[in-house]
């Protein structure tokens, strides 16, 4: 038996064993509820009273298996660089368990019906905009900025930041410039996490020659630009109190975790240690999360005391 019929063979024997987890990982569920709470948020934000139960049942939904969609995608491309990365290595497509076949047959499942019932049940408008994200993320980052430029996560950044978006025109059927301040909080927050992730991670990038900017530019530029990005972000996200969007609590809550986050950056510019990356990436996690909880309150009591 030849060695490529041998790996084959192998591949077709780890792809039976696959099993539903390893399904369930395609999906990146971590990052995919991330972007559920997001575009709950625009949902009840787009509206002072409760959320229609279909309209939220469906949007989530539709939203959620589109998304996912776009991750089991995202696996499929990057098989080869995930196989070459410690955080990634053992990654079900990269590792033969399921074939890229098979999950490319599971991603258009999901993805049609996630169009679906976005289509049915909620308005053309967020299934439309919901499957630009998807290729948004899947053809435009994934299979060329993420190759291409080390601006890759800044440019792309954009896929992942238009959940708020989704769940506010899920609920109104139109784009609203609040909605939009959502996007940019989004959109301008995703720099510096991912960022973080890549100092952490920067000899696995080089190895795997994807052009991410601490490989490009160096860790200390890289360092740099997270602090500048977080202070930027920290003014993004005032913008929602100035215009009138939020109240007080947002305003002390927002402020609160902002002032977390530049400490993380400027720990990490002026006086980190081999922790300090990741415990930063780490954090910007938990701020969007809280934020977003945040914002949300803040729309409870302004329109219900």
């Amino acid at each position: 038996m030849s060695k490529s019929a041998a790996v084959n063979d192998r591949q077709q024997n780890l792809s039976a064993q696959a099993v539903w987890q390893d399904y369930y990982e395609l999906t990146k569920p971590k990052v995919v509820m991330l972007l559920l709470l997001t575009a709950l948020v625009g949902m009840c934000l787009a509206t002072e009273g409760w959320v229609d139960w279909v309209t939220l049942t469906a949007g989530l939904s539709g939203i959620g298996l589109l998304s996912s969609a776009a991750a089991v995608i995202n696996h499929v491309v990057d098989r080869q660089i995930d196989s070459k990365m410690a955080r990634t290595f053992n990654r079900p497509v990269s590792k033969g368990k399921i074939s890229p076949l098979r999950a490319l047959t599971f991603a258009a499942v999901l993805a049609l019906s996630g169009y679906l019932s976005l289509e049915i049940w909620v308005n053309t408008l967020t299934a439309v905009l919901t499957l630009g994200g998807l290729v948004g993320y899947a053809v435009v980052y994934t299979m060329y900025l993420k190759r291409a430029t080390p601006q890759n996560i800044v440019i792309g950044g954009l896929a992942g930041a238009i959940p708020p978006l989704l769940g506010w025109t899920a609920v109104t059927g139109e784009i609203h410039p609040n909605a939009l301040l959502l996007v940019l909080i989004v959109f301008t927050w995703t720099p510096p996490h991912f960022w973080a992730l890549a100092i952490h991670r920067v000899k696995d990038y080089a190895r795997a020659e994807i052009p991410m900017l601490p490989v490009t530019h160096g860790i200390e530029f890289t360092k740099t630009s997270v602090f500048l990005y977080t202070i930027l972000l920290g003014l993004v996200c005032l913008l929602p109190y100035l215009v009138g969007m939020t109240g007080i609590i947002y305003l002390i809550g927002s402020s609160a975790l902002n002032i977390g986050f530049l400490y993380y950056a400027w720990k990490l510019k002026f006086a980190s240690d081999e922790h300090t990356a990741m415990q930063t990436f780490k954090f910007s996690i938990i701020h969007l999360m809280v934020l977003f909880v945040v914002l949300l309150l803040d729309h409870y009591f302004k329109y219900n005391l």
